[in-house]
């Protein structure tokens, strides 16, 4: 029936009872089988990490160019890991990588979104892009991080210049009972007391 029809027999499954078999254009199955592998490799997607670093004083040009690159790793359709690398005191003020890294995230928001929040990795900070845009949570969440920050900071502020005042009221009146000791003692030796001469008749 198959030579009739200018078509192949073939085995489906022989391990039934009895086999079952098909009559088909083995070679036009073979070649769709290949295009369908084709295109679901198309589908497939490699996903590439890259990694971008930064330092908590970087300049506002360096800023610009490596937040560029960045922007167009994630359009590429790659993930991105931002590193904030510091050195000797920075890793006393976390607070500037962070603040940076909410920088970077808010700066490509339009082609990449948060996925792994900024965390302390030993001497480095981290933070990691996907492709796609940013929630709207993610932007309040950033938001409040920079607020938090910035409430941070004056009290910070504040706490030192109420330290430095109370340092120069100590220290005023430290001052004060020397300067009191001195007159006191200038009183005792009569330097500064007028001239009292014997008189005589």
């Amino acid at each position: 029936m198959a030579q009739d029809l200018g078509l192949d027999l073939v085995e489906v499954a022989d391990t039934a009872s009895p086999p079952v078999c098909r009559i088909m254009d083995y070679g036009k199955f073979k070649y769709e089988q290949s295009q369908k592998a084709k295109e679901s490799r198309k589908k497939a997607t490699h996903i590439l990490v890259k990694e971008m670093k930064y330092r908590p004083k970087i300049g506002p040009g360096d800023f610009d160019t490596k937040t560029r690159k960045v922007e167009a790793f994630l359009e590429d359709g790659s993930k991105v890991k931002v590193t904030i690398m510091f050195r000797g005191r920075e890793m006393q003020h976390p607070q500037l990588g962070r603040r940076i890294l909410d920088r970077v995230a808010e700066t490509v928001s339009h082609v990449g979104r948060v996925e792994v929040f900024p965390k302390q990795d030993g001497r480095n900070m981290t933070m990691v892009l996907v492709p796609g845009q940013a929630t709207r949570r993610q932007r309040e969440a950033a938001e409040d991080r920079r607020a938090d920050e910035v409430a941070e900071a004056e009290e910070l502020a504040a706490a030192a210049a109420e330290a430095t005042a109370e340092a120069e009221a100590v220290q005023a009146e430290a001052t004060e009972p020397e300067a009191t000791q001195a007159e006191e003692t200038t009183d005792a030796t009569g330097s500064s007391t007028p001239d009292e001469t014997p008189q005589t008749s």
